[in-house]
């Protein structure tokens, strides 16, 4: 009997190594599984006189190979290799939205700035304004269409983002499930191997969207949490996740949210670590934004200088010049007013914002903080940079702060603590247009011109002439007459002071302080009385006979007010003079339909410096650069996080993984020990019957 029961279970132990075996190898391309051994272990032996006799072997337990560390090291390797990867997919998505070349934004602003050299050679050539009108529609157009793509990979990034978080919500419930069918298994006191290898999985799923921390219960459950501490998984209850807009409900971000205790709990999106859900937030919060203020400053820039400079020039019936695009405002009633109050402010401040210095604008959003009614700090949220208010000096607008070219006003009562978003260019080119399309309006001649004095002996000519200001013909004519070859004196500066002459060095226009003449008359001087009497029919008027107010006094301050400024090359002799006049004015006899100075100023834009020190030409080769960085950053990340997820998963495949040549070769070892024991068997029953039919003789 001892034989036949040592058979038996060497019998039955082989036979379950076998099927731990041919599970392993069913299950080798399966996801997740981990391989399997039957550990076996000798049953203790029977004493006898004559020494323990063996009684076989049986199987102790089903040993699943699995290494936690390396199991978790890949679950974070994979969950960074999925943010990295998507963020770099976007990124990938958003720079295609901006090609270079002739179909480039960049390419319709230089033609449209190079169709006023047309203008600038043949001032009343209407077909010659008409293209240049052409080119400014073409502009607004290129802008609207961008901004129009940007909206489009915005709503699929949101589409997006919802999508993935239900199959987070979807994931955290199958593995709440698997929870607790595990915490049923735990009593019986093996471990359930198939149940562990399918929540490893699923967690491992879960963590392609969503990074998580685990922490390991008595009963065999595992919790989940994420942005380092909030509870996804609570052994078998699960806390869905939401996508919300962000504390200033602004319509072009979200956040990720969970209910806790009632309350809605927004998630760090620097807290959540990896993920496809990370990515997306990261990409949009962060990329997208950039893009857009890159683009919405591109557009406000070029836009309102274009606008301003179109002002000041003259179109062909003498009028002064329209905007050539819708202006920009930013306190208009629409969906994205760049002012955007925090949810929680108490207070009644609202922020206006007006544009002071296109030049330097910084592609951002900024953050207000109130710490009382009139104290704060504004950060630019592009590079964290802050400006504290009340500012010294004050800006000269009486605005509350500037930054950046812009002034920041408020009216009503901010509270402390009180939080704002300004967002000045995020919406700036979704609705610009070109203003009209009438040819005569454009104004391409300047208000001002020079006249070179008609006895100048030296060899002076005019570069330029420009107008700088709606004003600049308010005190005109300004005449400049020079005492030797690099020194003049100026008509608008009484003191007789001489100036330095440098050829090719613009000279401008200096600002003065108006004085009134007084209402009432000088010392010694009797007033009229109110009620005179009627003169004589014929005589005039007693009113009439009294002296003439006097005159409002204009006192120079010697300092340039940028109303105007021209350029003057040559060498000048003495006595020679130039003349600074109203185009209009009849005296000198200029038609100012054949001037195109304000054409010339339009294309000199091209030079300006605006973009970061880059001129306006530039900007847009600017904005591209900026994005391709971060779309190449990005796929380095993400070349480099897939090699170590590849890297950690080969390590943890080489602990867990089934090896087909391990696995025929264990076959084989089992399949003999099986016969063996079949044999054993078969021995020890001819055994018993010989020993049977012996007795029955």
């Amino acid at each position: 009997m001892g034989l036949l029961n040592v058979g038996t279970r060497s019998l039955q132990a082989n036979q379950v190594a076998l099927q731990t075996t041919g599970h392993n190898i069913s299950n080798v391309n399966t996801v997740g599984y981990s391989r399997q051994n039957a550990v076996f272990n000798q049953v203790e032996g029977q004493f006898t006189g004559n020494g323990y006799i063996g009684k076989g072997a049986e199987i102790r337990t089903i040993q699943r190979n699995y290494s936690q560390f390396l199991t978790r090291q890949s679950s974070l390797a994979s969950s960074i290799e999925s943010q990295d990867v998507m963020r770099a997919d976007k990124l990938r998505q958003l720079e295609e939205l901006f090609p270079g070349g002739n179909s480039g934004l960049g390419a319709s602003v230089n033609d449209m700035l190079n169709a006023f050299s047309d203008v600038a050679n043949a001032p009343t050539d209407l077909t010659a304004r008409t293209v240049a009108l052409t080119r400014v529609d073409e502009t607004a157009a290129r802008f609207r269409a961008a901004s129009q793509s940007l909206d489009d990979l915005q709503r699929g990034v949101r589409q997006e983002l919802g999508q993935k978080v239900d199959a987070i919500n979807t994931l955290a419930k199958d593995i709440a499930q698997v929870n607790e069918e595990i915490a049923r298994t735990t009593g019986s006191g093996q471990p359930p191997n198939d149940l562990l290898d399918r929540r490893d999985q699923l967690i491992k799923e879960l963590n392609q969207y969503v990074q998580t921390t685990s922490i390991s219960a008595d009963d065999g459950t595992i919790s989940l949490f994420v942005a380092h501490s909030q509870p996804l998984i609570l052994g078998t209850h699960v806390t869905p996740m939401t996508l919300v807009p962000d504390e200033y409900n602004d319509p072009l971000k979200n956040k990720v949210a969970m209910q806790i205790d009632g309350a809605t709990i927004m998630l760090d999106d620097n807290a959540l670590g990896g993920g496809e859900v990370a990515g997306l937030l990261r990409f949009q919060n962060r990329d997208m934004t950039e893009a857009r203020n890159l683009l919405g400053r591109l557009t406000l820039a070029v836009t309102t200088a274009m606008n301003d400079q179109h002002k000041l020039g003259l179109d062909m019936d003498g009028n002064a010049g329209k905007e050539l695009f819708s202006p920009i405002t930013f306190n208009g009633e629409n969906i994205r007013s760049p002012q955007a109050p925090a949810k929680l402010n108490r207070g009644t401040g609202e922020l206006k914002m007006q544009v002071t210095d296109v030049t330097k604008f910084a592609a951002s959003d900024y953050e207000i903080r109130f710490t009382g009614p009139l104290t704060g700090t504004v950060t630019r949220l592009s590079d964290n940079k802050v400006v504290a208010f009340p500012q010294s000096p004050a800006p000269a607008s009486g605005a509350l702060v500037n930054v950046d070219g812009l002034d920041i006003q408020l009216t009503g009562l901010p509270a402390d603590g009180d939080r704002f978003l300004l967002k000045p260019f995020s919406s700036s080119a979704s609705t610009i247009q070109a203003q009209f399309s009438t040819p005569r309006g454009l104004a391409v001649a300047s208000p001002i011109a020079g006249a070179m004095g008609t006895n100048n002996q030296g060899n002076l000519k005019v570069v330029n002439v420009r107008a700088n200001s709606p004003t600049a013909t308010a005190n005109l004519p300004v005449t400049f007459t020079f005492t030797g070859t690099n020194t003049y004196t100026r008509s608008d500066d009484p003191t007789g002071k001489e100036y330095t002459y440098t050829p090719g060095q613009a000279i401008g226009s200096l600002g003065s302080i108006t004085i009134p003449a007084p209402s009432s008359p000088p010392p010694g001087v009797p007033a009229l009385p109110e009620n005179l009497p009627e003169p004589p029919p014929g005589a005039p008027a007693l009113s009439d006979l009294a002296p003439p107010p006097p005159p409002d006094l204009t006192i120079p301050t010697g300092q340039p007010d940028n109303q105007w400024s021209f350029v003057l090359q040559g060498a000048p002799k003495a006595g020679d003079t130039f003349t600074v006049i109203d185009i209009k004015d009849p005296k000198y006899g200029a038609d100012y339909q054949l001037n195109a100075g304000n054409a010339q100023a339009m294309m000199d834009l091209r030079d300006v410096k605006m973009f970061d020190n880059g001129v306006m030409s530039d900007g847009y080769a600017s904005m591209i650069s900026q994005i391709g960085i971060r779309s190449q950053s990005a796929k380095n990340a993400a070349d480099v996080s897939a090699t170590v997820a590849a890297n950690v998963e080969r390590d943890r495949t080489r602990v867990s993984g089934v090896n087909l040549d391990e696995e025929a070769a264990k076959m084989l070892q089992y399949q003999q020990a099986y016969q063996a024991s079949a044999k054993m068997i078969q021995i020890a029953q001819n055994i018993f019957d010989t020993l049977m039919q012996n007795m029955n003789r």
